[in-house]
């Protein structure tokens, strides 16, 4: 597809994966699928953790927050992709463009401290269980989550609006599916090494200093897990811990890749698929992780589907 500046009137193309027609019509039926996985699962964790008694914990506060992220993270990308999918238009206009990098990177970044702040709340339930409910107040809910969504909307004001004032001299062509800072950058017609290193510096902030956190945290978990000789409490130590751990290895593993090597060449070619993971599929397996390996959730969702159907 050739990209000219006349032809774009001042919006951006996103290349995308115009370079493989052939992969475009199988990659509208996935994202779509995923995507329509992605609402009804969050939506069905988001309802039963706030109608049902027994999920009133700050596990399943701070789930219901992952969730809305997940859901509003993937509305911002992914009907865009998917109307690019469908046809050889691959615009977006500068508002839209500008919008989605707001928005995309402000719930990016919540989520890479709302999950540290998970991490928190599990070491709590294990390594503190007798003060669990003491420590895990909800005040400090209230703080952390607050704290989760300010992180990512002053991470996205200082950012973005960097990113966008960079003189780009009629550059419009993005080799990716959505407005994401590293690719940006790359637009632009003037020296941005110091655009690089600030965008490197965010990344060791919003996740990797989270990463660590979570690190810690499950360090922690771990020495007092290994103290435990009772197979059950072992299963329950796992229980406890193992889907957010999934999560977390899931999401980190992808996005990292992206933010902490701007200059690689992930950008413009591994980058689309990579960057197609974290934003879409990573949002559909979180509810079914949470759902396939969370005993209290299945009992939730069994109690809920009884009412439904019970005359």
């Amino acid at each position: 597809m050739g990209i000219t500046n006349s032809s774009i009137n001042g919006q951006f193309i996103l290349v995308g994966f115009s370079d493989q027609p052939q992969l475009e019509k199988i990659l509208f039926v996935v994202v779509l699928v995923s995507y329509l996985l992605t609402l009804v699962g969050n939506t069905v964790i988001i309802l039963i953790s706030s109608i049902d008694p027994n999920l009133k914990t700050p596990m399943y506060f701070f789930l219901t927050h992952l969730s809305l992220v997940d859901i509003c993270f993937t509305t911002s990308i992914v009907p865009q992709l998917l109307w690019n999918l469908r046809g050889p238009a691959k615009t977006i206009t500068s508002l839209g463009c500008a919008v989605q990098l707001y928005v995309s990177l402000a719930l990016g970044s919540t989520e890479c401290v709302l999950l540290a702040v998970m991490a928190f709340d599990r070491y709590a339930a294990v390594c503190k269980p007798l003060h669990y409910a003491a420590v895990m107040n909800p005040p400090l809910c209230h703080t952390l989550s607050g704290v989760a969504w300010l992180s990512g909307l002053g991470n996205t004001l200082i950012q973005g609006t960097i990113t966008l004032w960079l003189p780009r001299c009629g550059h419009r062509g993005l080799h990716h599916f959505f407005c994401e800072v590293p690719s940006m950058i790359k637009l632009a017609c003037v020296d941005i090494h110091a655009n690089e290193i600030q965008l490197f510096v965010a990344s060791l902030v919003l996740l990797l200093f989270p990463l660590a956190l979570i690190l810690m945290s499950y360090g922690h978990i771990a020495k007092v897990v290994l103290r435990i000789r009772s197979v059950q409490a072992w299963r329950k130590a796992l229980g406890t811990c193992g889907s957010h751990l999934m999560v977390v290895t899931l999401f980190y593993g992808t996005i990292t890749a992206i933010y902490i090597q701007p200059k690689s060449s992930y950008a413009n070619t591994h980058g689309k698929f990579i960057s197609l993971f974290y934003t879409v599929v990573t949002p559909t397996l979180n509810p079914l992780i949470y759902t396939l390996r969370n005993k209290d959730v299945k009992e939730a969702l069994t109690r809920l589907f009884h009412r439904d159907l019970s005359p």
